[in-house]
């Protein structure tokens, strides 16, 4: 029994000891990385942010929703959102739709400036004509 007692005060301190080095170490960790941290946001762009210049943070998710626009016999389709630099904003996933809507994800991956570029056309119905014009929509992302 006596024995026992002599064994146990310095395992309790070997445990207390461990447990603090390990709290440390971890919150030394956190500090050392502080993206990890933080949690990823999503920014939601859509047709009405042609021009726009975001910031945004690395691994934050841009979505892109573009909506097609349909007037007097024409509609005004999307195609696919793009990337400038692929180094700064990874893709994940792009289309179109029938009805003409676009969509788009990407990824902050690093720090640099990127356009997200997308492009704008007539089709017309049956009996009807479209200006042969194709609008652009830009914008502009920066990671910081």
């Amino acid at each position: 029994m006596h024995t026992a007692k002599f064994l146990a005060a310095p395992l309790a301190l070997g445990l207390a000891l461990t447990a603090t080095t390990v709290s440390v170490a971890a919150t030394a960790s956190a500090a050392a990385h502080p993206s990890h941290a933080r949690f990823a946001r999503a920014v939601m762009l859509t047709n009405a942010d042609d021009g726009r210049t975001v910031t945004v943070a690395r691994n934050d998710v841009i979505k892109v929703r573009l909506t097609h626009l349909r007037d007097q016999g024409q509609t005004w389709v999307w195609s696919a959102p793009k990337a400038g630099d692929p180094k700064v904003l990874r893709p994940h996933d792009a289309g179109t739709s029938p009805n003409g809507d676009a969509s788009a994800g990407f990824q902050a991956i690093s720090r640099g400036t990127s356009g997200i570029t997308a492009f704008r056309h007539c089709v017309p119905d049956p009996g009807h004509v479209c200006p042969r014009v194709v609008i652009p929509w830009r914008v502009t992302v920066t990671v910081k």
